[in-house]
């Protein structure tokens, strides 16, 4: 059984009973301390619970609101913003016609307030007398707080509450049963504004309150949220992995990360996304789980590094997932933007360029990876459309290489690239981390897991292919582009990619003994692709020693500079491997 950590947390010491709060009877018994405090020096407190959108409004409710002591109580979202028909007709540019792409939207809440409604509130709050409480989306817009809460949640599981139906988007003028369309407004929309107002609200808030898991609340101080958010910034670690079916999907991640046997696949493990992924912190024997992009607004600098946010901005650039199609199918054959296509239409800056680590081949495993040369632009583009409209199956091996593919091989897919890894592989993605930015052009007759057609992007994936990336170029600069950095007897680094076209650079280490690493000012990211684990150390004991297992990917601070990994356990003495990315200069 591999020793893959699904639940990898963060341990922040110096903090008792009095920063870390479990259940609701605890987390209602310090508010309403807090409150009582307050009132001892005036006789108005302002309790404000701020909610990242999608947060359980009932439940909050029920298990917070009704069993604090107060006068009044206002929920947020039903009084001070326009109606939900305003707000969509007022962002339906933003949000498009189409099924999945938006633009990126740069509202924040408070063009949505309705000034008439906003201020008869705070009126009603002035006038209020003994304890007021203010909960919701922009609960802290209506009054400055005397105490306030942030309410939040992983993307993850606001993706999931999408799915099984309990959640509508945010201020949504009617209920949409499209998965895609849900996720596309809280994409292009919902999170982008939440964010921004999260940011402002940091060096505020009193408490994080975890609202992750139903009825199964965390609270805890801003001092020990932020100090966990201050280890993470200058230690090794890990986000919490989470795995996903797909029409496509294998076997291999479920017996290498101990998955549920019943779930009949698994398409995906994203172990480095964070924008989606969380981070858990361990307070006093409590875990609380927070969003692994808040990390990345509070300590940008020391995270990705100078030069890497000058670049890229409050954002986590590389994306490391894993891809098992082992006893499964094909991927959908898709393309990249480019950077000038993908501003230009979604208003990103820049694109999904990436890169297939091969983990794992079967015998006849190949990767779709370029087009043929000499094949006709037309007649390419009317096969896919024929295929689209169901005339026909798109005869892909007529018009892209197959390319055989095995174990530890590396193929390089810039923008403009047609690409997908075939059945019985398991791919390490290595890629920049806007990974929506897909054009599926063919997915093999398939229907997704909800019994739909898949969509494609056939108009924007014919506009964006490029067909000088032909059979001789695709071999000459896409596959197994190896350069021997360094050799020594229990040593061996080698540069594999990516593509000078793409921003991340890629280097293998193979080595049976300690190798030594620098961050060199920017971010690392790295993944353990052979040998049961490692352990990840300071030669100054900068921070403590962190073991790796197979196939997980942990990030290196760029603050961290200098730090070694070596086989450990039952890999000491034993040759292994890593693969490191870090953004090129």
């Amino acid at each position: 059984m591999s020793g893959y950590n699904k639940q990898p947390f963060i341990h922040v010491p110096g903090f008792g009973r009095d920063h870390s709060f479990n259940r609701y009877d605890e987390i209602v018994k310090t508010l309403n301390e807090a409150v009582a405090n307050i009132k001892q020096k005036q006789s108005k407190a302002i309790l404000a619970i701020e909610f990242y959108p999608g947060v359980r409004t009932k439940e909050i409710e029920e298990n917070i609101i009704k069993n604090i002591v107060h006068e009044t109580a206002i929920y947020a979202d039903d009084t001070i913003f326009e109606t939900s028909g305003f707000i969509s007709n007022k962002i339906k540019d933003t949000i498009t016609d189409d099924r999945v792409f938006g633009i990126m939207s740069h509202y924040s809440f408070m063009q949505f307030i309705n000034e008439t409604n906003l201020a008869a509130v705070q009126e009603e709050v002035q006038n209020a007398q003994g304890t007021v409480i203010l909960y919701g989306v922009g609960a802290s817009m209506i009054a400055k707080p005397d105490i306030l809460i942030y309410a939040d949640m992983a993307r993850w599981e606001i993706q999931c509450r999408y799915r099984n139906g309990e959640l509508e988007n945010w201020k949504a003028d009617k209920k949409e049963s499209d998965i895609l369309k849900k996720f596309k407004r809280g994409y292009f929309f919902e999170w982008r504004m939440a964010d921004r107002q999260k940011k402002a609200l940091f060096s505020k808030m009193d408490f994080l309150l975890d609202t992750n898991i139903m009825n199964m609340p965390k609270m805890i101080t801003a001092e020990s949220y932020f100090k966990g958010l201050e280890i993470a910034a200058r230690s090794p670690f890990r986000v919490v992995p989470y795995f996903d079916p797909g029409v496509w999907g294998g076997q291999w991640l479920k017996e290498t990360c101990d998955l549920n046997r019943d779930i009949e696949n698994y398409a995906w493990a994203f172990d480095c996304v964070p924008e989606e992924n969380s981070l858990l912190f361990e307070i006093n024997d409590i875990v609380v789980e927070t969003p692994a992009i808040n990390l990345v607004f509070c300590h940008p600098g020391e995270l990705l590094g100078n030069k890497v946010y000058a670049r890229f901005g409050a954002e986590f650039p590389i994306r490391f997932d894993i891809l098992d199609t082992m006893g499964g199918e094909n991927l959908s054959l898709q393309v990249h933007p480019d950077n000038g296509y993908a501003y230009d239409h979604f208003g990103i800056s820049y694109t999904q360029d990436e890169s297939y680590y091969m983990l794992e081949a079967g015998e006849d495993a190949v990767v779709y990876l370029g087009v043929k040369s000499g094949i006709d632009p037309e007649a390419f583009m009317a096969d896919l459309q024929a295929a689209e409209s169901g005339a026909k199956s798109f005869p892909a091996e007529e018009y892209v290489n197959l390319v055989p593919a095995r174990k530890h091989d590396h193929f390089l897919i810039p923008s403009g690239t047609i690409h997908c890894s075939g059945k019985d592989t398991v791919v390490l993605e290595i890629s920049a981390t806007p990974y929506i930015f897909t054009f599926k052009l063919w997915d093999w007759d398939r229907l997704g897991l909800d019994g739909k057609p898949r969509p494609v992007a056939i108009e924007h994936g014919m506009k964006v292919v490029k067909y000088d990336r032909n059979t001789e170029w695709t071999y000459d600069n896409l596959v197994n582009q190896f350069t021997l950095i360094d050799e020594k007897d229990s040593y061996k680094e080698e540069r594999t990619g990516l593509h000078e076209l793409e921003f991340i650079e890629t280097r293998r280490h193979t080595f049976s003994k300690t190798v030594y690493h620098n961050t060199n000012g920017g971010v690392n990211v790295l993944n353990l692709v052979e040998g049961d684990s490692c352990i990840v150390e300071s030669p100054v004991n900068a921070f403590e020693p962190y073991v790796i297992h197979y196939a997980e990917t942990f990030i290196i601070p760029a603050v961290v500079g200098a730090y070694s990994i070596t086989p450990y356990g039952t890999s000491q003495g034993k040759e292994i491997i890593t693969i490191k990315a870090f953004v090129r200069e």
